[in-house]
């Protein structure tokens, strides 16, 4: 089961139990729009070499669609589809005036210079730059694209269309980007967790945490928890882990992974392997690097109290089935990792605005929004008698569904 699979498994799930309809469930889970493009750029050594480009735009009924710009080898239209719906759905439930899209390159960013990223880059603009802007789709970093990325994509787009800053989110501070973007995923997965621990009667101080991926999500979410008196027991990347059951040397770790470019080798623990850090005994497990690492055989085996998804789309519906029966709560990508795509939408309108905030302002709504859509889903959760990610998706279908219909079909 892919990601277009697995988000749709979880959209008609949460769609039958408010019996809205096939007709209906057709019409939400239906890409608006669909783009593929072909891009030939000219490598250093003077060859020719043509990558595939996508942008899935899947609803507009909210708002301007937005959604991340990845880089990778495995780039596919189905993969995108599902990540653009779960936008739709993860937008929908911190409330932004915003759908969902996804898009990204076909290509392995590794074997690239920097000169030919950016003409691929740039290229890729040249062929999306009508179907994309501030009042259209919104791109933002996602894998292996960063500030620099979208800073050409706003350049090359101002090109054609004048200055114009909030067409893409996550750019550098001193190109229009906001204060306490690059925190964002992880600090909106702070304070949910904060919330859910507090409901199951847990304190931070002391609670073991283990996170798989080390990347932006996080290494910022290690650092954060470390800061709010959380056991940082494992980590891992894409090169391996490191464990320590007594907790690890947080800020040693972080000095290992700028020396080294990676956790695997840090001295302050024992090498664990992927399996092993899922498994881990502890209180929360975060998955914060690509999706559907858990499957129903590791689903069996979590020790932790919940799982906090830091990532998109980690848990696989059949392991998602096995957690719920055992009863490890899952606090899902649309609620938790929304932390990204809320300060997203801060730093669009301050663009639209022509304004900056600073990063207290942008924390305290931040906390706000992710506490504000916390507190619906369980609601939701309590009433229906339903999973916190099933709870999540009735509020995101409500909401997208409601705007739909009042626009007119």
């Amino acid at each position: 089961m892919n990601a277009a699979e697995g988000t749709d498994h979880f959209f008609r799930k949460a769609a039958r139990i408010m019996d809205v309809g096939e007709r209906i469930e057709t019409l939400l889970s239906t890409p608006l729009r669909e783009v593929r493009v072909q891009l030939s750029i000219e490598l250093d050594s003077g060859e020719i070499r043509t990558f595939s480009g996508h942008r899935i735009q899947h609803d507009n009924s909210r708002g301007p669609m937005k959604g991340g710009l990845r880089f990778h080898p495995q780039v596919t239209p189905g993969e995108m589809v599902g990540l653009a719906a779960l936008m739709t759905w993860k937008t929908a439930v911190v409330n932004l005036p915003f759908g969902g899209a996804k898009g990204g390159i076909t290509c392995d960013p590794t074997q690239l210079s920097l000169k030919e990223l950016e003409r691929l880059t740039r290229k890729f603009v040249d062929q999306v730059q009508d179907v994309i802007g501030p009042t259209r789709d919104i791109p933002a970093p996602d894998v292996n694209t960063n500030p620099q990325v979208m800073a050409w994509i706003m350049d090359q787009y101002s090109k054609y269309h004048g200055h114009a800053p909030a067409v893409v989110t996550g750019k550098p501070l001193d190109l229009y980007g906001s204060r306490g973007r690059d925190a964002a995923t992880g600090r909106g997965l702070l304070y949910v967790c904060r919330e859910v621990m507090r409901d199951l009667g847990l304190a931070m101080r002391g609670s073991r945490f283990a996170i798989q991926g080390f990347g932006n999500v996080g290494s910022h979410t290690a650092r954060l928890v470390h800061e709010d008196g959380g056991l940082l027991v494992a980590a891992s990347d894409v090169h391996g882990g490191v464990r320590n059951p007594a907790g690890l040397d947080v800020p040693a770790l972080f000095e290992h992974v700028k020396r080294q470019g990676t956790v695997k080798g840090f001295s302050g623990g024992s090498p664990c392997s992927q399996e092993e850090l899922l498994t881990a005994e502890c209180e929360v497990l975060i998955p914060a690097a690509l999706g559907h690492v858990l499957d129903r055989h590791l689903a069996q085996e979590v020790r932790a109290r919940m799982v906090l998804e830091g990532a998109n789309g980690p848990t696989h519906p059949d392991a998602d089935d096995v957690l719920e029966k055992r009863g490890v709560l899952v606090v899902p990508d649309i609620l938790a990792s929304a932390g990204g795509v809320t300060v997203s939408y801060f730093e669009w309108v301050q663009n639209l605005q022509h304004l900056s905030w600073d990063e207290e302002r942008v924390n305290a709504e931040l906390e706000r929004i992710m506490k504000e859509a916390y507190e619906r889903v369980a609601q939701i959760s309590r009433t229906r008698k339903v999973p916190l990610r099933t709870a999540a998706y009735i509020l995101a279908i409500g909401r997208v569904g409601k705007a739909t219909v009042l626009r007119g079909i």
